[in-house]
């Protein structure tokens, strides 16, 4: 992985420091997202895995839709990090965390009322 370092500290004195701290702070923050992501997405995979077996009664809709939109923000976090980070590419985090369209539509999306929890 490679994170886009600003180039003012690269001329000063002491820059490499600086930006061996910067990207220390990046890498942290992007582990951090990531573990709130697929913890998000386990969720929405489990009640999804729940409703198979039938036990639908026991979970509102409402649940879901909470849960969709909790994983949407978490998802919407980490791509912010990723790309101040200089890392651009979406379809890897698609892909890789194997994110569901539902997913994607609400991603950062937050309904009168949401608040969201923090990452």
């Amino acid at each position: 992985m490679n994170l886009r370092l600003p180039r003012s500290s690269q001329r000063e004195p002491g820059g490499n420091a600086l930006d061996y701290e910067i990207a220390q702070e990046q890498a942290a923050a992007l582990g951090r997202l990531g573990r709130a992501l697929e913890a998000a997405l386990a969720a929405v995979a489990a009640l999804s895995d729940h409703d198979r077996v039938g036990h639908e009664s026991e979970l509102t809709a409402g649940t879901r839709r909470r849960l969709v939109r909790e994983a949407g923000y978490a998802l919407w976090c980490f791509m912010v990090q990723r790309e101040a980070s200089g890392l651009h590419d979406q379809r890897l985090i698609f892909r890789d965390y194997r994110v569901p369209p539902e997913v994607q539509n609400c991603m950062g999306h937050l309904g009168p009322g949401d608040r969201p929890r923090r990452i």
